[in-house]
Parts: C-alpha cells; sequence; structure tokens
C-alpha cells in the first residue's frame, strides 16, 4: 500500500462559498446579487427593493 495518499479536503457544510462580484470584485452578501455575480451598483438591470420614482417635467419652451 502506498503511504503517499491524499488526505481528505473538509469543508464546513454550514458555511457559503464566497462570492465575488464581476465587475468590481467585491464580496457579495446579498442573495440576489450572489445569483447574478453582479453587486447592485453595478447590476445594470433594476432591482424591486430600491426607491426609485420617475417625476414628470414640464416640456423645454421652444423645442
Amino acid at each position: 500500500m502506498d503511504d503517499r495518499q491524499q488526505k481528505a479536503l473538509l469543508i464546513d457544510p454550514g458555511r457559503r462559498a464566497r462570492v465575488w462580484c464581476r465587475d468590481c470584485g467585491r464580496e457579495l452578501k446579498d442573495e440576489i446579487s450572489r445569483m447574478r455575480r453582479l453587486g447592485p451598483e453595478c447590476d445594470p438591470e433594476p432591482r424591486g427593493g430600491y426607491d426609485r420614482h420617475d417625476v414628470d417635467q414640464d416640456p423645454i419652451p421652444g423645442l
């Protein structure tokens, strides 16, 4: 029998794998960010949880 056997790699099953943003390289904590592999600042697709509203504006005179 060979004495140079590789030892088993033990991984803690309770810990999540670390995921980083594809664009900026920051570690991602948010589940949606982790799935998309893009942080909220780098993700071009808007997310539902942010406070966004559009404001009606008066047309510019002369155009």
